[in-house]
């Protein structure tokens, strides 16, 4: 098959036989090659901050530039518009912008140079290619949200030809659609699932009553990848029996790259080629493999904008045996939502907001944190804060953006808050549903 995956990155400027090339010199490297990589790609990317980037400048002001000294970059720090973060000689047109997910509530635009952008792909490839999966020709079942809008939709629709998957929307996982999915999966040769972790627990749910295993139904398939959300140890024994393929655990964030992915011995491989990963305590300080820590990390190759020491938000434990070369993720803490059920039946997960918030995720930061709360059937209260109220007009974006991605007839509150409530670990859950009967 031609490699349209490939080629549709590098012509859209990511320059990828070159990031492939650099990976494969990184992944074989030694021990003792790795580390001494390591503090030069850290030294490095400070170094061009400090010189290139005014917003880097300003946090890290007259305080020590050793690695320990460092500001500790948190998602408040990055809720101003994009121009005032970008390094000199780069701009949107130049560089891969996108939004977070904000499915910790906190969210933002960020931007990468288009090399970094490459090597995240790369890295990518590199792992699933672990299980035989090559982007340009394996077939992949693709759980995941999509636009609405009619530009977007199509957008998305032409970049899953060109990646060969096929797109299976998550918006609406009532029982209907999802024995719509199932005949998909009898007449499709798909070779790899990869989604939302909560949309893909449904489906296997829905399998399970219909006592159907789905390797039965799609011989093809060899592997099951889930992300975005935490994998519970119940669910993943769910996902094996109702699927018949491995169930391989992905750890990311759109803003940095591939952080975490289960290797073939059942590891959770943290991704030292690209990242280099810290576990802090509350002070700042590395805590021994084996203990619980914030998840700090800095991006080795993003030039275009600094994620340097920086806080994701999760909660996390290094394994033990880690090395600097194959640091190993024993524990993630963090990263879970419910599930919203509709007056019509429609099942959403948590992650349906997303697409929702889109619309109030605008580049002026204005909104610093939100959380969505449904307290009935057909009643969400949406608790936020930010510099400014939000107005009429953004308040019926966004009521426009439920009608669109949820369903009709639904009431909303909106609250401006001074702070928002977060759990023991300090992580804010996007969406909360507060009806006993559709948890779990």
């Amino acid at each position: 098959m031609f490699p349209l995956f490939d080629l549709s990155l590098q012509l859209n400027g990511f320059p990828m036989k070159e990031a492939k090339a650099e990976l494969r010199k990184i992944v074989s490297l030694s021990e003792k090659e790795h580390k001494a990589f390591i503090e030069n790609k850290k030294l490095e990317i400070v170094t061009y901050h400090l010189l290139n980037n005014p917003f880097y400048q300003e946090l890290v002001g007259s305080n020590s530039t050793n690695w320990d000294d460092l500001p500790i970059l948190n998602k408040k720090n990055l809720q101003k518009p994009l121009l005032e973060r970008l390094s000199n000689g780069y701009s949107p047109k130049n560089s891969y912008v996108n939004k977070t997910s904000g499915s910790s509530g906190d969210p933002f635009i960020f931007a990468k140079d288009k090399y970094s952008h490459a090597l995240t792909w790369a890295s990518v490839v590199y792992r699933f290619g672990w299980y035989g999966i090559d982007f340009n020709s394996s077939y992949q079942a693709r759980f995941y949200g999509i636009p609405m809008d009619f530009i977007g939709n199509k957008k998305e629709r032409f970049k899953d030809f060109l990646v060969h998957r096929f797109r299976f929307s998550i918006f609406d996982l009532s029982d209907e659609i999802l024995e719509g999915f199932l005949k998909h999966f009898q007449t499709k040769k798909f070779d790899y699932i990869n989604g939302y972790t909560s949309s893909i627990v449904l489906f296997a749910k829905f399998l399970q009553k219909s006592n159907i295993v789905l390797k039965d139904i799609c011989p093809t398939l060899k592997v099951c990848m889930v992300t975005s959300e935490m994998l519970f140890e119940e669910d993943q024994i769910l996902l094996k029996l109702q699927f018949g393929i491995p169930i391989i655990n992905e750890y990311g964030a759109s803003e940095l790259d591939l952080i975490a992915f289960q290797n073939p011995n059942g590891e959770w491989q943290v991704n030292s080629e690209t990242l280099f990963v810290e576990i802090l305590d509350e002070n700042n300080q590395a805590v021994p493999n084996g203990e619980a820590g914030r998840i700090v990390i800095t991006s080795l190759f993003n030039k275009a904008h600094p994620f340097i020491r920086y806080d994701i938000g999760d909660i996390g434990i290094l394994d033990e045996n880690s090395t600097l070369k194959k640091p190993i993720l024993k524990k993630l803490i963090g990263r879970t939502n419910d599930v919203a059920l509709l007056p019509s039946g429609k099942k959403s997960p948590g992650l349906t907001f997303y697409y929702v918030t889109k619309s109030i995720i605008e580049d002026d930061g204005n909104v610093k944190e939100f959380i969505i709360k449904q307290t009935k059937i057909d009643t969400f209260e949406i608790e936020y804060v930010s510099e400014k109220e939000l107005t009429a007009t953004q308040i019926q974006k966004i009521e426009k953006a439920i009608a669109t991605y949820l369903e009709n007839g639904l009431t909303f509150s909106f609250t401006r808050k001074e702070k928002l409530e977060r759990n023991k670990n300090r992580k804010l859950k996007q969406f909360i549903s507060l009806i006993k009967e559709i948890k779990g």
